[in-house]
């Protein structure tokens, strides 16, 4: 049941966690953080809840074992930090190869399990990595409109990653962020103060996946961020955006 009434900007995150994922003390079967990973995630999550309000919504729909896709939109470089900013496992970025040949910068990225990938390309080595990530127990954050957002809105997704979802994946989790296009737009060169929020679909199964055709499904994915994002500008007292 969504809730209409604006939500208050001071607090901060919003549902509990998978109560079957208590801390890093995680299930067998599925990825393990290193302690850098920890550490890493840790001062990003400090240095976020500084700088901005955050709310983040259905946290307990976190799988609790299997390879997970997340299927992610894309406002700002904000967005793989605020994206797995409550969940409790351990998770894996794509991230556009130019990040990869800054000094310091790299090796951040690389502590917090990111791994390159070439934009504009079908890159088949990206998406081998993220499938044998996916077939470890691990889980992948995908940003599937491949470039951020010009104007808040969801872009067309890439058909590619249906790839990830039907055939590596057990579980794909579509994930909306909202307010990080306001703080961080791309015409924008450093990041303001603001409010953002986080909302976690239901997974879905892999064997639901598999019952559409890959562009049928990403088209499901979708609508299923747009409706997403429409509750969560309700909820925020935020314009809703308007879509073809």
């Amino acid at each position: 049941m969504i809730n209409d009434q604006p939500i208050d900007p001071g607090r901060r995150i919003g549902t509990q966690p998978n109560p079957l994922l208590p801390g890093w003390r995680l299930t067998e079967g599925v990825q393990r953080p290193s302690m850098l990973y920890r550490f890493s995630r840790r001062m990003l999550q400090v240095g976020v809840s500084a700088l901005w309000s955050t709310r983040v919504f259905n946290r307990e729909v976190e799988p609790t074992r299997g390879g997970v896709v997340y299927i992610c939109n894309h406002q700002s470089f904000l967005d793989p930090i605020l994206m797995s900013f409550a969940l409790r496992r351990p998770v894996n970025y794509m991230a556009r190869d130019s990040l990869f040949r800054t000094p310091g910068f790299k090796q951040l990225i690389t502590a917090v399990n990111a791994f390159p990938v070439k934009r504009g390309s079908a890159d088949l080595a990206a998406l081998k990595e993220a499938m044998r990530r996916l077939k470890d127990g691990g889980q992948v954050v995908v940003f599937a409109e491949g470039t951020r957002t010009t104007d808040g809105r969801i872009g067309p997704l890439l058909p590619g990653v249906a790839m990830l979802a039907q055939r590596a994946a057990d579980w794909t989790v579509p994930v909306v962020i909202d307010g990080a296009f306001e703080c961080w737009p791309r015409t924008q060169a450093l990041p303001s103060p603001g409010f953002i929020s986080v909302q976690y679909a239901p997974a879905i199964p892999q064997e639901q996946a598999r019952q559409q055709k890959p562009d049928a499904f990403m088209a499901a994915v979708r609508e299923t961020l747009i409706q997403t994002q429409h509750e969560l500008r309700k909820r925020t007292g935020r314009p809703v955006f308007q879509y073809e």
